[in-house]
């Protein structure tokens, strides 16, 4: 007994075949996103200086809690918050670096040709808890210091 030959099937094997192949390469190239970035060497060092001068964050009332834009999205604002204290801090040299890392963020994103999603990441405000900064949960609102 011999088995049935299916000439037409071949071709189509065959054409199934490179059309996956083809979808994942195209899959593989696609540039990457801000968010699944690592950030630049240099951001790195910057943000590190950033939490290094925020430190604890100590606070005796949410009024000493200000908010700070960190880094930036390619399409345009902040990638973050961070809170930070006044009750050591004037916050002249926290801004500073906030202003240097999100310039470095830029840059490497057009060097790089980054994308984002172009979502809005808006200020949470910060608030004073267990004598603490933090950034307040979603949805309660607030306003920036810088």
């Amino acid at each position: 007994m011999q088995t049935p030959t299916y000439p037409t099937l071949f071709p189509l094997l065959r054409a199934a075949c490179a059309s996956l192949l083809l979808l994942a390469a195209s899959a593989c190239g696609s540039a990457p996103t801000q968010d699944d970035a690592p950030p630049a060497p240099g951001n790195a060092g910057l943000l590190a200086q950033i939490q290094a001068e925020v430190g604890a964050a100590a606070c005796d009332s949410t009024q000493q809690c200000q908010t700070l834009a960190i880094g930036a999205k390619a399409c345009g604002g902040p990638e973050r918050y961070l809170a930070w204290s006044s009750k050591g801090n004037d916050g002249k040299k926290l801004k500073a670096l906030a202003q240097a890392q999100a310039e470095a963020s830029r840059k490497q994103q057009q060097a790089d040709g980054m994308m984002s999603t172009c979502s809005i990441v808006t200020d949470p405000g910060a608030t004073c808890e267990a004598g603490r900064c933090v950034l307040q949960k979603s949805g309660l609102g607030g306003s920036s210091a810088m």
